[in-house]
């Protein structure tokens, strides 16, 4: 049976996801079969698995870090808000309908838990350890009597608890004996020891706090950590993303994602922040698109609301007169959906509203449907159209998550064929070039995580400015394994985990 250990945080945003990668990484480095685990999770940022199981992106980080294949074991139920206090509520990868918060806590979560405890079993056969991530905070009272995420979890997998809090943030003592005062005593038996995240400063100076906390709570404070920007690793949701409102360079390409208020998968869009040559920028509410060298309509979990929201506060009106001027936009998913003459929705799938006026760059109507169309997929393009580069390639990867199908009132360029689906093979157009070649669409979610494809509309770009082209600068998979031997020598550095194995190695009840 495996060994397991939680983390859990004061809050929510303390660092759990990203020191659940650390440790991942960490076992997979020392030789343990090591997986990820969280129950339940509350994020727009999602990814499909091969199998078409739609999970959150933070347990595919994870699972990347340990070197797994993700699967939903991983990450059994997923909440994906859709607004007005509603979720979509996804269990084993697959959707079982719209819920409220009070639907949800009060009437279904504790119904999961079967499903929660069979991953769980099915973890602790095949592997060594498992690092279970919880949500939140533990002493959310208000929650507890329905939880399926913390302490439940924790007693059901026999993970003895580590407590994460966030010293950026201020408050951290506080919250740290705050959260432990409000747990139930069996709870607070579970905890078993202390990290303080995100620590900008002077140790030295921090010692006394940590000594008070110690002697104050009887935990161990198992390591500080220090604050790490730019790691590199996917973000779990839309809270990370107000962190990075650009990118880390500030290269001649200028190019503007717009900042829906439902965006989805926005980590579609770190690859292109990585590039040199490449300035991304999220253009949120009340300021200008202004003069961008491509601008990015994003994935949205509403896309008709999202439409709205660029109709009633002018991006639409801006948008169109830039490509009209002769700026290149890309829709994904959502975004692609927006671009064309009008958005359906019959049965209400997503929102309210029946139809919704599109933004009309591409000549298009999509039509919501009940069920959800979810895959990996692989692509091919000849001769693409967009920005007139003329990319050829066979070998594009990425994956569908989306409920609208999309109908062509008049002929047009695909943008790519999909030739295999999940894994089967097949010979389907994806998405759509304008005849001018500026306007692109797609449901290909990661088409610029593809080294070539992204450095082929890039060098496009420049030489639409008059610079020399670059050719491929970045290896998106390489790029990645060196941000988690980074993230996992910072940690190993900082955390104790020598007492790390020896908390694991104990009975949880003591």
């Amino acid at each position: 049976m495996a060994k397991a250990i939680m983390l859990q945080g004061t809050s929510s945003h303390v660092g759990k996801s990203i020191l659940a990668t650390a440790l991942c990484r960490i076992f997979k480095q020392d030789g343990q079969r090591v997986t990820p685990f969280k129950s339940q999770n509350m994020a727009l940022n999602s990814y499909v698995t091969k199998t078409g199981g739609e999970m959150g992106r933070a347990q595919v980080a994870q699972a990347e870090a340990a070197g797994l294949e993700p699967n939903v074991d991983m990450n059994p139920v997923l909440l994906k808000p859709t607004g007005n206090s509603c979720s979509q509520v996804i269990v084993m990868g697959k959707p079982v309908g719209n819920m409220s918060a009070q639907e949800y806590h009060s009437g279904y979560s504790l119904t999961a838990l079967g499903v929660v405890s069979e991953c769980l079993q099915r973890l602790h056969r095949d592997f060594d350890v498992i690092v279970i991530e919880g949500a939140g905070g533990p002493a959310e009272v208000n929650l507890k009597a329905n939880d399926i995420v913390n302490m439940r979890i924790a007693k059901l997998a026999q993970a003895p608890v580590l407590l994460i809090a966030d010293i950026d943030r201020g408050g951290a003592l506080a919250s740290v004996v705050g959260t432990l005062e409000l747990l139930d005593p069996d709870e607070r038996d579970l905890v078993k020891g202390i990290i303080i995240n995100k620590f900008r400063g002077d140790i030295n100076l921090l010692q006394p706090a940590l000594d008070f906390l110690e002697s104050k709570t009887g935990k161990p404070v198992l390591g500080v950590i220090p604050h790490l920007d730019r790691l590199g690793i996917d973000d779990e949701d839309s809270v990370s993303l107000e962190d990075k409102q650009q990118s880390a360079t500030s290269g001649e390409i200028d190019i503007a994602v717009l900042r829906l208020p439902k965006i989805s998968n926005f980590t579609d869009f770190d690859a292109l922040g990585n590039e040199s040559d490449a300035h991304v920028r999220y253009v949120r509410q009340g300021e200008a698109i202004g003069k961008p060298d491509l601008i990015i309509l994003p994935g949205s979990k509403n896309t008709t609301e999202d439409l709205l929201y660029l109709r009633h506060n002018g991006y639409e009106q801006e948008l169109v007169r830039l490509v009209k001027s002769g700026t290149p936009v890309v829709g994904i998913c959502g975004g692609y959906q927006m671009l064309g003459r009008e958005v359906q929705d019959p049965d209400h799938t997503e929102s309210d509203f029946d139809t919704v006026m599109g933004l009309g760059l591409i000549d298009s109507i999509t039509v919501f449907a009940a069920d959800k169309v979810t895959h990996q997929v692989k692509a091919a393009a000849a001769n693409h159209r967009f920005l007139g580069i003329g990319y050829t390639g066979d070998n594009l990867t990425g994956y569908e998550i989306h409920m609208g199908r999309t109908q062509f009132m008049t002929p047009v360029d695909a943008a790519f064929t999909i030739v295999t689906r999940s894994g089967e093979q097949v010979a389907m157009p994806d998405g759509a070039v304008s005849a001018d070649g500026l306007v692109m669409g797609t449901y290909m979610h990661g088409v610029f995580d593809n080294d070539a494809y992204r450095r082929a509309v890039l060098d496009a770009l420049r030489v639409r400015k008059g610079l020399a082209p670059l050719g491929i600068t970045q290896n998106t998979e390489a790029r990645k394994a060196a941000a988690y031997d980074r993230l996992a020598a910072v940690v190993r550095q900082h955390l104790n985990m020598d007492l790390v194995h020896q908390i694991m190695n104990q009975p949880t009840g003591k």
